[in-house]
C-alpha cells in the first residue's frame, strides 16, 4: 500500500516522498535530500525528536501515513560501526563461523570494506574476480569475465559497481553492528574493461575531492557575507557607512568584528618599501616623524557630519544577514580540513620576503624602515636602541597581534615574520622599562641628528561627501483625515497618535 511522508529541513522547505512498506529509510532520505538540494551524507531524520534509524523499512520505523519527518544536521565526525561479512562456503575456510570481523567508520564505503578484508590475507580475493564463459556452441578456453561481488544487507541486494559506493550512514548505519552477506555474481563485462572502469571511477572522484577541498578552503579563509544585495547598491551602500577614523599609514588598525567572534589585527597593506636618504643604526632607509604638538589627536581635529553616524537602512540589512548566518546550524571542520587550512596559512607567511615597521616612542615621535624574513627581535631592539638619545636605558618593545598585546623577547632569535606573526604595516611601541631614570622619561627620546631630519606627518585629507536630501512629503500627506487614515494637520494615522511625544 503506497503512502506519503513529507521531510521538513530547517528552513520550513518540504519534500513529499511516495513510500511503500518495503521502502528503506535511507532511500527517503535520499530522495529528500535530492529535491531540497542537499547533500544525504551530512543529514538525518528525526520524528518526534527521535532520529531515525535509516536501516529500518518504512513498516518498522513507527511512521504513519503522511507522518512529517525533520532533516537534521549529522556530526562531522564519523562514528564507529562493527561490520561482519559472512562468507561463502567457497571461501570460508580459515575463518571463525565462515566470518570476518572488522570496525569501520560509518563514512567507509562498501567497496573501501572489501578492499580492507582483501588485505587482511593475500590469498583473498572479492573485488577482482574473474570466471572463463563461452558462447552457446563454441568450444575453447574462453574469455575472462569479471565476477562482481554481491552483498546482502537485511534482506536488500546491492550488485552494481555504483551501490557499493555507498558508505555505511548512506544506507542507515551509523553506530551499532552490520551483517554482510557477500555472494558472486558472473557479469557481461570483460575482466580488462570492469578494471579500466573501477579506475577510471576513482580518478574522477579524487579530482572532485580536490576540487571540493579548495573550494572549503577559500570560502573559510576569506568569508564573504552576501546580503543579497546588486553590486551597484552594495557601492552606494558602501558610502553611507561611517567614516573611519583617520590612523596614519603603515600602522595597524584593530577591528571588531560582530558579538562572539575574536578580535582580529588588521595590518594595512605597504604599497612599497621606505625609499629616504635618511639612513638608521644599522644603514637601513629609515624615515622620521616629529612628535605632534597638540595633545588632542589629530583624528579628533576633524569635522564630521552627524548623520554620518546614523544607522540607514543598508546597516538593518546587513545586520539582519549577520544574524541569520549566525543563526544556522554550522558543523564542525574536519581534521584534514583543519590540516589544509593551517597549510595554506604557513604558505601565506612563507610568501611575506619584507614588512614595514613603525616604532612608536614614548613621546609620541616615530621611525618607520623595511625590515625582512631573516630579521629578528634582536635585530629590531639593536635598531630601536640606535635611535635613542639615551642608549643606556632600559626599555621595551611591544605589538598588538591578533590575541592583543604581544611583547618581543630583547635577546630572541624570533624571527619577526614567521615566528612573531608580523605582516603587512605593523605598529611596534617602546614603552621605558622600571629601571629607567626619571631624566630620560622627561627628555626627548631621540638622537639630536634624527630630530633635525624628522619631519611633520601629513594627514590625508577625507572628501566630503553630500548626504542626500530628506524626501519631501507627497500630496496625499495633507488630506489624512478625508482619507479617514488620520487627522488633517499632518496625514498622521490615528494609531501613531500614541507614539509621538507631546
Amino acid at each position: 500500500m503506497a503512502s506519503t511522508v513529507v521531510v521538513l529541513d530547517a528552513s520550513a522547505r518540504r519534500a513529499t516522498i511516495k513510500t511503500t512498506p518495503g521502502m528503506i529509510l535511507s532511500d527517503v532520505l535520499q530522495e529528500a535530500c535530492g529535491k531540497l538540494g542537499a547533500d544525504a551524507n551530512r543529514y538525518g531524520l528525526k520524528y518526534k525528536n527521535k532520529n531515525l534509524d535509516l536501516s529500518n523499512p518504512i513498516r518498522l520505523s513507527g511512521l504513519s501515513p503522511g507522518a512529517k519527518v525533520e532533516l537534521v544536521l549529522l556530526s562531522r565526525s564519523p562514528s564507529v560501526v562493527s561490520v561482519a561479512l559472512q562468507l561463502p562456503e567457497s571461501d570460508a575456510h580459515g575463518s571463525p563461523a565462515g566470518r570476518l570481523i572488522e570496525k569501520y567508520p560509518s563514512s567507509t564505503t562498501l567497496w573501501l570494506i572489501l578492499r580492507n578484508f582483501e588485505s587482511k590475507a593475500p590469498h583473498r580475493n572479492y573485488t577482482a574476480r574473474s570466471k572463463t564463459k563461452t558462447e552457446t556452441g563454441d568450444s575453447g578456453a574462453g574469455r575472462l569475465y569479471h565476477e562482481t561481488p554481491v552483498l546482502n544487507i537485511m534482506g536488500r541486494e546491492l550488485t552494481s559497481f555504483t551501490d557499493l559506493q555507498k558508505s555505511l550512514a548512506q544506507l542507515g548505519f551509523n553506530s551499532g553492528s552490520v551483517l554482510l552477506r557477500l555472494t558472486f555474481r558472473v557479469s557481461d563485462t570483460p575482466l580488462e574493461e570492469a578494471k579500466d572502469q573501477i579506475d577510471q571511477y576513482f580518478k574522477l572522484t579524487q579530482a572532485d575531492e580536490k576540487a571540493d577541498a579548495q573550494a572549503t578552503i577559500t570560502t573559510t579563509i576569506e568569508p564573504i557575507p552576501d546580503t543579497g544585495e546588486p553590486i551597484a547598491q552594495k557601492e552606494d551602500n558602501q558610502l553611507k557607512t561611517p567614516p573611519a577614523p583617520i590612523t596614519p599609514p603603515n600602522q595597524e588598525v584593530q577591528h571588531t568584528d560582530t558579538p562572539g567572534t575574536p578580535q582580529e589585527t588588521i595590518s594595512l597593506p605597504s604599497l612599497e618599501p621606505i625609499k629616504s636618504t635618511i639612513t638608521g643604526p644599522d644603514q637601513r632607509p629609515m624615515q622620521v616623524y616629529r612628535p605632534p604638538e597638540s595633545s588632542t589627536p589629530r583624528a579628533a581635529q576633524q569635522t564630521f557630519n552627524e548623520r554620518d553616524y546614523e544607522p540607514t537602512i543598508a546597516h538593518a540589512k546587513l545586520h539582519q544577514a549577520r544574524l541569520q548566518g549566525s543563526g544556522r546550524n554550522k558543523t564542525l571542520l574536519s581534521d584534514k580540513e583543519l590540516a589544509e587550512i593551517e597549510n595554506a596559512k604557513a604558505q601565506k607567511v612563507a610568501n611575506i620576503k619584507e614588512i614595514v615597521i613603525r616604532i612608536r616612542f614614548p613621546d609620541q615621535s616615530a621611525a618607520s624602515a623595511t625590515f625582512n624574513d631573516l630579521d629578528t627581535a634582536r635585530t629590531l631592539y639593536g635598531f630601536a636602541k640606535g635611535l635613542l638619545a639615551n642608549e643606556d636605558e632600559p626599555f621595551l618593545l611591544n605589538f598588538r597581534s591578533a590575541k592583543g598585546p604581544c611583547p618581543i623577547p630583547r635577546d630572541g632569535t624570533d624571527k619577526l615574520i614567521s615566528d612573531l606573526g608580523m605582516s603587512g604595516s605593523t605598529l611596534i611601541n617602546v614603552l621605558w622599562d622600571e629601571g629607567a631614570s626619571l631624566e630620560a622619561r622627561a627628555k626627548p627620546v631621540l638622537k639630536k641628528d634624527m630630530m633635525l631630519q624628522a619631519k611633520e606627518y601629513e594627514v590625508p585629507s577625507i572628501p566630503n561627501v553630500d548626504a542626500p536630501e530628506p524626501i519631501s512629503p507627497g500630496p496625499n500627506t495633507e488630506k489624512g483625515k478625508e482619507n479617514g487614515r488620520g487627522d488633517s494637520k499632518g496625514g498622521r494615522p490615528k494609531w501613531f497618535k500614541g507614539l509621538v511625544k507631546k
